[in-house]
């Protein structure tokens, strides 16, 4: 069985071309889904492998997003960026229907037995990605729209153009998330983190050890499974609040009761994996820890200024010189 629709092919989040003259072949690293899938299909022809570049009402972000179709298609992202329809036609060489507007149209297909070797390429991890061998992609045709945008971005050490992107699919993602697990009530992954590397995420803590059940849902859930570090505080805490969070963690947690640590894919760009994209995961529980997760000593109030003292000092503020 060939791979040969697009829903069936996973994108990547950063698109990378090297264009080889005597073989005319096209180089493009792909994600862990599209290699697991080439391995799957070994020894037989993939047909009508696309790539596109988009340019829509979100500049880039339908080539950098990836979702479980179980969730949402990639069209259905794209109609929902613009609030309208997407126009489709079938493409030129291969059985597959591509935008109407899209800006510049690759078409072509995959052989999984054949690979090369591609990279060493600078990266948004702010490191040179190991090289290694990957499918290469055969072109057979060019479309494009007159005075075609060519969209691209700067990568490096964090912060860089595609922070921002990252932070908009943290935001527009956040409600998908909370479906379903709707116990979550904020993410926040840290710039410096490159994403994928950190999550600190706020739950309405119910029942003993929620904290590690969250954790494992969101190692299970689609391209969040990369998830290296997950902090997992309650809900009166600010994700954003940096300070706040790491509070939290230094006075609230036992390490050997409260770290987990287990074993799963990670991204291809972690060059600390004892493998290459297979490493080990690290949660932690920095939440109130109750009885019933066998703390048996009593949790102590934080620290709160009495309200007539907060309004006396505001009444006074001049007086105290500012």
């Amino acid at each position: 069985e060939a791979i040969s629709n697009r829903e069936q092919v996973n994108k990547q989040y950063y698109i990378y071309i090297v264009i080889n003259k005597t073989n005319r072949v096209l180089y493009t690293g792909v994600t862990n889904d599209l290699k697991r899938r080439v391995c799957e299909h070994k020894k037989k022809l993939v047909e009508g492998f696309t790539k596109k570049y988009n340019i829509g009402k979100l500049v880039y972000y339908e080539v950098c997003e990836d979702i479980e179709s179980a969730i949402l298609r990639e069209k259905q992202i794209k109609g929902g960026s613009r609030q309208k329809k997407i126009q489709l036609v079938k493409g030129e060489t291969v059985d597959i229907e591509v935008p109407v507007n899209a800006d510049i149209i690759l078409e072509g297909y995959v052989k999984p037995d054949e690979l090369r070797r591609e990279g060493p390429f600078g990266d948004h991890t702010g490191y040179y990605s190991l090289a290694d061998d990957y499918p290469v992609f055969h072109l057979t045709c060019i479309t494009h729209r007159k005075n075609p945008i060519y969209p691209s971005t700067i990568v490096g050490k964090p912060p860089m153009e595609d922070a921002f992107m990252g932070k908009a699919t943290e935001r527009i993602f956040l409600p998908l998330i909370k479906i379903q697990i709707p116990e979550i009530r904020d993410i926040n992954f840290p710039i410096d983190g490159v994403f994928h590397n950190l999550a600190i995420i706020s739950i309405d803590k119910r029942y003993p050890f929620h904290a590690r059940k969250v954790m494992h849902n969101i190692w299970g859930m689609g391209q969040m499974m990369l998830t290296k570090t997950i902090i997992i505080v309650d809900a009166d805490t600010d994700v954003h609040n940096l300070n706040e969070v790491l509070w939290r963690v230094t006075s609230s947690i036992d390490p050997r009761r409260d770290i987990t640590f287990t074993d799963g894919p990670v991204d291809v760009l972690d060059h600390a994996s004892y493998l290459p994209a297979v490493g080990s995961k690290m949660g932690i529980d920095a939440t109130k820890k109750w009885k019933e997760e066998g703390f048996a000593r009593k949790w102590p109030n934080e620290l709160e200024m009495s309200k007539d003292i907060i309004e006396l000092v505001e009444k006074r503020w001049k007086e105290y010189g500012f």
